[in-house]
């Protein structure tokens, strides 16, 4: 089989959540040697779970943190749904940063890598005396992308905060919704993590590449918000040209354009249609699915300027129709007569998708604690290289030994000694 296209290269992440955790699940499932440095004296937040120590609230809430069977287990820590889905590929190391011993170790590691990736809050890595400026020194070849929310210079460059808040500050929050409600009533979305991890695993691609041709390393100063802001453009342009604020339009089309655009209650417990009509065409389509019913000849109704200005009365017209049927027979319904329209899939619908299953999109995978389970699989194909599975994602700690030993050529003794030292080691330490 041929190689992956990042096997040997090799890459340090120190990351929380889920910005740098992607990036680095990208770069490994390319083949990259992907190693995940942790302490067992810190659990970041929400990265492997909330608490040490079970219980733990085996929530079901946006950020998917469920754990197997609803159970937490001993070691909630190795259970976490979020995490295992981030991390397969990947190894586990531990050390303390905040000692001496920590550090010299962490630079020897540096040493022998290419790329380091860290998502923490502004100035975290310098003040742990591990920043660029010093780790440069140790490998002038090193590669690191650092990708706190706001990035490493500017004004708000210090803020603190999660995926709401960047969502928030940069305005996607102001945009979505439903028309009739404010932002208070958004649920939880976090589109800069995706964005930025993405967009951090192509620019590390591009530094690799840089590197071969200079030979030089370099840093990657990456504001997730800054990443994500490009596909508000429609919005931002509006204003800077138009001097407009946009704001929500539910469901509807936000070019104005399509009607009816919208999402339609169908029979069922919260079952749902998309539909999205964009000419006479597809209009017509639509009339002869539902039947040709009498008020679609209406004059209110005949043309794509009068089915805009009459949008809230044929939606409930339409929702009438929908509400009698299942939301898959009516997706197939109206595509066979020319129409866009799909159902809103949950949780149970993209695991029986028969698509997905084709493609083996869904994965069977057999974690040590957490069990055997389906989890999402790889966002591209290459047929040149085939992706897969090598490993599930790492217990805490479960590569020490391989990156003490063999990678730094770490002797018994010292192993041992950093052991006692609470360097080392496979569980969390202290009440949690």
């Amino acid at each position: 089989m041929a190689k992956l296209p990042l096997e040997g290269i090799r890459v340090l992440e120190i990351g929380i959540i889920w910005a740098a955790p992607f990036a680095g699940l990208i770069l490994a499932d390319l083949g990259a040697e992907v190693i995940k440095v942790e302490s067992i004296h810190h659990i970041p937040p929400a990265t492997r779970g909330y608490r040490i120590r079970p219980p733990q609230v085996a929530m079901s809430g946006p950020t998917g943190a469920t754990y197997p069977n609803r159970e937490t287990g001993e070691r909630p820590y190795n259970r976490f749904s979020l995490f295992n889905v981030q991390h397969r590929n990947k190894y586990s190391m531990t050390v303390d940063l905040r000692k001496d011993k920590g550090k010299e170790v962490f630079k020897k590691l540096v040493a022998v890598s290419d790329v380091f990736v860290e998502n923490n809050a502004y100035g975290l890595m310098d003040r742990f005396g591990l920043g660029y400026s010093v780790l440069s020194r140790v490998n002038p070849k090193l590669i690191m992308c650092s990708m706190p929310g706001y990035g490493n210079t500017g004004p708000y460059k210090e803020y603190v905060g999660f995926g709401l808040l960047l969502e928030a500050l940069i305005g996607h929050a102001w945009l979505r919704g439903y028309a009739d409600s404010d932002p208070t009533t958004n649920n939880p979305a976090y589109p800069c993590d995706t964005t930025g991890g993405a967009t951090a695993a192509f620019m590390i691609l591009s530094a690799l590449r840089h590197r071969k041709r200079t030979g030089r390393g370099q840093l990657i100063d990456l504001a997730q918000t800054e990443a994500f802001m490009p596909h508000l453009g429609q919005s931002i342009m509006d204003y800077t040209m138009n001097g407009r604020v946009q704001r929500t339009v539910g469901n509807r089309d936000s070019g104005l354009s399509m009607a009816p655009h919208g999402c339609y209650c169908c029979k069922g417990h919260d079952r749902w249609l998309v539909i999205a009509v964009s000419s006479d065409e597809e209009w017509r389509g639509l009339c002869r699915a539902m039947g040709e019913p009498a008020w679609t000849k209406e004059v209110r109704f005949s043309d794509a300027l009068s089915r805009l200005r009459n949008h809230d009365e044929m939606d409930k017209l339409i929702e009438a129709w929908t509400l009698n049927h299942d939301h898959y027979a009516l997706m197939h319904l109206l595509q066979r007569e020319g129409v866009p329209a799909g159902p809103v899939m949950d949780g149970r619908d993209c695991y029986n998708d028969p698509h997905l299953k084709e493609r083996g999109f869904l994965v069977r995978v057999t974690h040590p604690e957490a069990g055997t389970h389906l989890y999402p699989g790889f966002m591209v194909k290459m047929y040149g290289t085939p992706l897969t599975y090598r490993m599930p994602a790492p217990c805490l700690g479960e590569h020490n030994e391989y990156v003490y030993k063999k990678l730094l050529g770490v002797p018994d003794a010292e192993y041992a000694a950093l052991e006692r030292e609470q360097h080392i080691g496979m569980e969390y330490l202290g009440p949690g």
